[in-house]
């Protein structure tokens, strides 16, 4: 059972693995991310970060669906962490479901707009966040748990 999907572009830290994780009551952290599986230095910086008493799974974009779709994941109360906009954008339009987006942490890029505090949209991921928008998918943005639920509907 899929409880959340976080876009931060830090992945896991302490305010994803602790705050958060708590938060949605998450017993499994899923950072799906094609190139972290690649990168020791990454993958031991996110496992460090892990809660104590929580699953961590890495894995790229392709087998994070895989998974999720084949069942693998459904005896979890499963968290996932990606890093961009487009990386949800693929799991969400891959996997029945996900009805929600929380936008955490989007750092600037040339050619971002910035659309609140720690977010900044590039023009392609306002088209893929509006696409899941008219789909039905709630897109909020939240930094921690006790932030206000923003709509990124009302930002826009």
């Amino acid at each position: 059972m899929i409880n959340f999907l976080r876009v931060d572009h830090r992945l896991l830290h302490g305010q994803v693995a602790f705050s958060w994780t708590q938060y949605v009551g998450a017993d499994c952290i899923l950072i799906a991310n094609d190139n972290v599986p690649n990168d020791e230095l990454r993958k031991t910086t996110i496992k460090l970060a892990k809660p104590p008493s929580v699953k961590l799974v890495i894995k790229n974009i392709d087998d994070s669906i895989e998974s999720i779709k084949s069942g693998v994941t459904d005896k979890y109360k499963l968290f996932i962490v990606v890093e961009s906009v487009t990386d949800a954008w693929r799991i969400v339009n891959a996997v029945e479901g996900i009805n929600s987006i929380n936008l955490g942490g989007i750092k600037a890029k040339e050619g971002s707009q910035n659309i609140s505090k720690a977010i900044n949209l590039l023009p392609e991921e306002i088209v893929q966040l509006q696409q899941l928008i008219d789909s039905g998918v709630e897109v909020e943005i939240r930094q921690v748990p006790n932030d206000r639920k923003q709509l990124l509907a009302e930002c826009l």
